[in-house]
């Protein structure tokens, strides 16, 4: 499919997703979510993609909503949406997606720049953030009139704690990428020129994993965030369980033993069970 406003391209079994505006520093507007929920589907349902990076084009990851509607900008883009929009935010969790944290393969943000607003607030999505050292980083809702969006107050407090989020998400100040890394907002910090390279190294590391294991415990670690030890216990149990009795175990061991690359036998798109959270 052609996109408008991101650029996707398959490469060894790794998706790379581009914002792509970057004459307005990849800026989002209602296209670019759209295209982004687009693609983020494909990739679930596609067996031949294992993992997906998302970076932006040229010096910013993005900038933040774009803005050029002025004042009425966030209004506007509330009264846009149409019946269509409203049944993905139902399907969602909230709003239109899907976004990286519900689909089945790892997503990884290589934050090649700045990141202001939902420009760092849909990699907190993401399952991996590589941020460039030098980028500008802002939850900059609060100074918008507006409020961080993307449970940003489930996911910011959930990684940083609670005393950090509300320092970022209260005053939307302005932090660079190294700062994210030292509130474990960000796995690595890196010059921005090194960023989607690394990141890519780094998701290539899951093409020597069980897809199907890998989407089961992606599951299990994002909607594990609202359940109980006992609850996630036991679904954990029974996962292992159930992978335990499948041919990839088998498949793990064997190729383990013999020193060669593994041949994983299950699709996560026909495969995967429902680990009831």
């Amino acid at each position: 499919m052609n996109y408008e406003t991101i650029l996707f391209e398959v490469e060894n079994r790794i998706a790379t997703i581009t914002l792509n505006r970057p004459d307005r520093l990849n800026a989002w507007n209602h296209t670019m979510s759209a295209e982004l929920g687009h693609a983020m589907l494909s990739c679930d349902e596609d067996d031949q993609i294992r993992a997906v990076v998302v970076t932006g084009a040229g010096r910013a990851f993005c900038a933040g909503s774009d803005l050029s509607s002025g004042d009425e900008t966030f209004d506007k883009f509330s009264r846009e949406k149409d019946d269509v929009l409203r049944e993905k935010e139902r399907r969602y969790q909230g709003y239109a997606g899907p976004f990286p944290w519900q689909i089945r393969k790892p997503v990884f943000a290589a934050i090649n720049g700045h990141a202001i607003g939902v420009g760092i607030t849909y990699p907190m999505t993401c399952d991996v953030r590589i941020v460039a050292e030098d980028a500008k980083v802002q939850f900059a809702f609060v100074r918008r009139g507006v409020l961080p969006e993307l449970w940003s107050h489930k996911i910011v407090p959930q990684i940083a704690g609670l005393s950090n989020a509300a320092d970022l998400l209260f005053t939307g100040r302005m932090i660079r990428g190294r700062e994210l890394v030292g509130l474990g907002l960000a796995s690595a910090a890196l010059p921005a020129g090194r960023v989607l390279e690394a990141t890519l190294e780094r998701a290539r590391e899951v093409l020597s994993a069980a897809p199907v294991s890998v989407a089961i415990s992606k599951r299990l670690l994002w909607r594990g965030l609202n359940a109980s030890f006992a609850e996630l216990g036991a679904k954990e149990s029974r996962m292992f369980g159930w992978t335990s009795s499948q041919a990839d175990a088998q498949e793990g061991v064997a190729s383990f033993l013999e020193k060669r690359e593994p041949d994983w036998k299950l699709s996560v798109a026909k495969n995967t069970p429902d680990v009831g959270l």
